[in-house]
């Protein structure tokens, strides 16, 4: 996935991070709703955490409802997201960082 490299927002180095998230089954009951519920989320993440930028964003049939990979300045900001989505209806919400393939394969060279 070449796309995970690392950017940098207003000279800050940005991280990767995954997202994984499991709604309640009360919020998975108003599946109709929930493109507006996804919007209101993405909005309160914009509001609160404005150096975000995200990558992608998946719907998943397994453990978890949805994977979202996206850029953050730092392990704080990824908290916030996993927070927002916590008070929006997410039984849990995992940020995970990811390293890009490349970057870890040097790492191992260190190793």
């Amino acid at each position: 996935m070449e796309f995970l490299i690392s950017h940098t927002n207003r000279g800050q180095a940005m991280k990767t991070f995954i997202l994984l998230t499991k709604l309640t089954p009360e919020v998975t009951k108003q599946l109709k709703n929930r493109g507006e519920m996804g919007r209101d989320w993405l909005y309160q993440v914009k509001k609160k955490c404005p150096d975000v930028k995200f990558l992608e964003h998946f719907a998943l049939l397994g453990k978890y409802d949805f994977l979202d990979i996206y850029e953050a300045p730092d392990d704080e900001t990824a908290a916030k997201v996993s927070m927002i989505s916590l008070l929006n209806g997410a039984y849990m919400s995992e940020s995970l960082t990811a390293i890009p393939y490349k970057k870890f394969v040097e790492l191992t060279k260190e190793v």
